[in-house]
């Protein structure tokens, strides 16, 4: 029987490329939050049984209780903005020319943040705890860009 660890070659630090095109399973609670998205433009999270705390993106399992959650809830398509940042430089992983916005997003009715884009603001008047609201893209394919992005109310 062969040694699986034979010929094994230590390193230190390997180059690779920078983009790395790869696909993976949204899995089934994220295809149910995706399908919400695409399907009925409703932003849904899964509630926690045992802590009663509401995530968005939905997930399968707590993070602070590790309790299976199939409470579905739908959550508000508005919320406030927790943090931000502004992306000068143009990179081939974004779907938006620079210059614009990243920010995590608490909507309402959830306890935990949203990463997406920000659209229609002032960079200049941009600010955390300015409250926004979903655009929704026209034509939805069942993936977080379903959510065109967030714009200040």
């Amino acid at each position: 029987m062969r040694n699986p660890l034979e010929n094994v070659v230590n390193l230190i630090g390997d180059e690779r490329p920078r983009i790395w095109r790869f696909s993976y399973s949204a899995g089934p609670v994220r295809s149910k939050f995706l399908l919400y998205l695409r399907d009925q433009q409703k932003i849904m999270g899964t509630k926690c049984p045992a802590c009663g705390r509401v995530y968005v993106p939905a997930r399968s399992n707590c993070i602070k209780c590790f309790e299976d959650m199939n409470e579905w809830v739908e959550i508000s398509d508005e919320g406030t903005l927790e943090t931000f940042t502004i992306v000068y430089e143009s990179q081939s992983i974004y779907h938006a020319n620079p210059p614009f916005a990243f920010g995590i997003i608490k909507l309402d009715g959830a306890d935990t943040g949203l990463v997406h884009r920000l659209g229609e603001v002032d960079f200049k008047k941009i600010q955390i705890g300015m409250r926004i609201k979903a655009v929704f893209e026209e034509r939805l394919k069942g993936d977080i860009r379903d959510i065109k992005y967030f714009k200040p109310v």
